[in-house]
């Protein structure tokens, strides 16, 4: 069986390059997520990615000798975490990160696992810890300091960086509703369902909303874009997050977003030419303090 399969088990090298791997092509996938959406649609660009990434890891799971049926009894769970993890969370990023900046957009949606930690305590009993008072103050703040003087003016990027918050806060509640079941299926199978299932909807909503996709006039270097988007964040990515979903408690399940919002920062800065100010130096500070203040008492109960 392959490393995506049911029982594979990944030791502590394994684990750390794993969450190096994860931190990296995620971290990346903004810049090209930013080319691809200049020339492709929000929910063709969607469909694609979902229907691609979701066929790839069945074939995968299929290949490695795992069953892909799901227990009746687990549909309506899967369901739930479709509904937040892949139709909000693509939604939400697809439009948002075509109305900001890409650096912008990956500082806001790794608020996540602040929002996470928090529904955790709620849906799953977790305490609701000072830590995690003091995690949503400074992520609150971080937020702020992007789009403070943004909603002065009521120009167009507030209404980005709320899409971008709602997509956080959306794929937060599908990490929790992903933990909350004790599944009997692959990672791996789970993950290309969620895909399949979401990309249903977003194709119905690509035919009714937007015109045909004409390949022939996407330029190429969004055709690569669009590939690398495939490739790494919808089918390796995809696995390894919900992998490490797996592996720890809720409150720590978005352990390997920790430094996404570095490499995308930058990784746009380097890629796109976006520039970095102090707006976004400051809220990239504090967004970081808020994951530490949630994930050290953990991290060093476990040391």
């Amino acid at each position: 069986m392959s490393v995506m399969g049911k029982h594979a088990s990944i030791g502590p090298i394994g684990s750390i390059a794993l969450l190096g791997a994860l931190t990296f092509f995620w971290g990346a996938n903004w810049p090209f997520m930013k080319v691809a959406l200049s020339e492709i649609p929000v929910w063709w660009f969607r469909t694609i990615c979902l229907f691609v990434g979701g066929s790839s890891l069945m074939l995968i799971a299929r290949l490695s000798g795992q069953s892909l049926l799901v227990p009746r009894r687990e549909i309506p769970a899967l369901l739930i975490c479709t509904l937040f993890n892949v139709i909000g969370w693509h939604l939400f990023t697809g439009y948002g990160v075509s109305m900001i900046p890409a650096g912008r957009a990956v500082i806001i949606a790794y608020t996540m696992p602040v929002w996470a930690s928090i529904f955790s305590c709620y849906i799953l009993g977790e305490p609701f810890s000072l830590n995690k008072i003091i995690a949503l103050i400074l992520g609150v703040c971080g937020l702020a300091a992007l789009i403070g003087a943004d909603i002065l003016t009521f120009g167009s990027t507030p209404l980005g960086v709320f899409l971008m918050l709602g997509a956080a806060v959306s794929w937060a509640a599908g990490t929790v509703a992903f933990k909350r079941p004790k599944w009997s299926t692959s990672v791996s199978v789970l993950v290309a369902w969620q895909l399949l299932f979401g990309g249903a909807p977003l194709l119905i909503g690509a035919l009714i909303i937007e015109s045909p996709l004409n390949v022939t006039e996407v330029s190429s270097s969004a055709l690569y874009a669009l590939a690398y988007v495939v490739v790494f964040p919808m089918i390796f990515c995809q696995w390894a997050y919900f992998k490490s979903v797996r592996m720890f408690p809720a409150s720590l399940a978005a352990i390997s977003t920790l430094g996404i919002p570095l490499v995308g920062t930058f990784s746009s800065a380097a890629i796109l030419g976006e520039s970095i100010g102090i707006r976004e130096l400051a809220a990239l500070l504090l967004i970081c303090s808020a994951l530490g203040a949630v994930f050290a008492p953990t991290l060093k109960d476990k040391a």
